[in-house]
């Protein structure tokens, strides 16, 4: 009987090392002009806060639906041409803001900038899927979301040392990291040629739309999104309700500070005993209580407690939820798969943003404040009952290796 040769240890490679950077570069440049807009169009020039929000969101959606195009585009002609065309995109958009002076020029760097997005979004994780070993994915995942957080946390304190400077250079130097990310990228990244099938391409996107068990995952996901969203509006209302308009520095620098110092040996400890599926049913399960228990909180610290049993379950999400999507995806529709699991981030994230505001809005005028503290808990509940049957089917990672997933 022949024993299975011992999966090689996990080292990092220059490509992986060259993704891991990117991102944070990606995010850091993100986070450094982003949060600005607000500032300096609003504060500084007077514009109404509502078209602000509309560039915001213009932006957000703009990405998210272009992103479903980029992963099958990537199955066509491989991850890195796409990568580095959205940095420069991203680039010129992130400049462009900096010189715009009307609402009309604002929209069109936003959906510059946003197109971008879209197109190294879902090519970056098809990239990373291409240039690790199936065992090694959850934690490469897991590395790769860690230097987003690191990027989160540092982007917003070198955004708000440039803004002394004007919101132009901070727009100039955020466009620029882009540039660097994308040089980095084209000297690290191998530029990968996937293998061509009939189904590849945007016949990919149909692909992944009609495999009912990806659809589903897909779908029940949206969930989940719906949740993730709360830390920037229920969550953060009722932070800022608690103690003031200052608690939103200690917020997020709680809920990034503990993924960037405990998502990888946390993944690790649960990796090593928990099967993949199942620890993304109880990573949504636990966003789920802990929403709940936001609502019982009664003073600012205990909701940071609460802060930080979410961070300890969104941590977890991500690295599991993309190696499931790998694991799922035929040979050569990586990308499409990755750019159609964007449908749920889209679709949770602008649901999210709306419904709440408006459960908070509700519980007020009713007298009930408990009211969407426990409506999203019951959203997480239903959403981890809704994975662990979407799920029921997966085949485990060992049994995907013998499939030659």
């Amino acid at each position: 009987m022949s024993v299975p040769a011992a999966a090689p240890p996990f080292r990092l490679s220059p490509a992986q090392l060259g993704l891991i950077a990117a991102n944070f570069l990606m995010w850091g440049g993100f986070f450094a002009v982003i949060p600005l807009v607000t500032v300096h169009f609003v504060d500084g020039r007077g514009w109404a806060a509502a078209s602000v929000g509309l560039v915001l969101g213009l932006r957000q959606l703009t990405q998210q639906g272009l992103t479903v195009f980029g992963g099958a585009w990537a199955d066509r002609i491989g991850p890195k041409p796409l990568i580095l065309a959205g940095c420069l995109i991203r680039t010129l958009g992130f400049t462009w803001m900096g010189f715009a002076d009307t609402l009309p020029v604002l929209l069109a760097a936003s959906v510059l900038a946003g197109i971008g997005g879209g197109l190294f979004d879902a090519p970056k994780n098809a990239a990373i899927t291409a240039v690790t070993r199936p065992e090694h994915r959850t934690r490469m995942f897991s590395l790769t979301s860690i230097s987003g957080n690191l990027g989160m946390v540092t982007g917003p304190l070198i955004g708000a040392a440039l803004i002394g400077l004007g919101f132009r250079t901070a727009a100039l130097a955020a466009g620029s990291v882009y540039l660097v990310a994308g040089a980095l990228l084209a000297a690290t990244l191998p530029h990968t040629r996937p293998e061509q099938t009939a189904g590849s391409g945007l016949a990919g996107l149909r692909t992944a739309a009609r495999d009912r068990r990806f659809r589903r995952f897909t779908l029940v996901l949206v969930g989940y999104f719906l949740l993730s969203t709360q830390l920037n509006v229920a969550v953060t209302l009722k932070a800022v309700a608690l103690a003031g308009p200052g608690a939103t520095g200690p917020l997020y620098g709680l809920s990034a500070g503990l993924a960037v110092v405990l998502q990888y040996p946390l993944l690790r400890f649960v990796e090593a005993r928990v099967r993949t599926r199942v620890a993304l049913v109880a990573a949504v399960l636990t966003v789920g209580l802990s929403l709940g228990l936001m609502g019982l909180a009664v003073t600012f610290g205990q909701l940071l407690a609460c802060v930080a049993l979410y961070s300890l379950g969104t941590m977890l999400v991500y690295p599991t939820q993309q190696t499931l999507t790998a694991r799922l995806a035929p040979a050569g529709l990586i990308g499409s798969y990755f750019g159609f699991s964007a449908i749920s981030l889209g679709l949770g994230g602008a649901v999210g943003n709306v419904v709440g505001g408006l459960l908070i809005d509700t519980g007020e005028k009713l007298g009930l404040p408990l009211l969407p503290w426990l409506t999203l808990m019951l959203v997480g509940v239903l959403t981890a009952l809704g994975l662990r049957w979407a799920l029921k089917d997966v085949p485990t990672r060992e049994e995907a290796e013998e499939a030659g997933l």
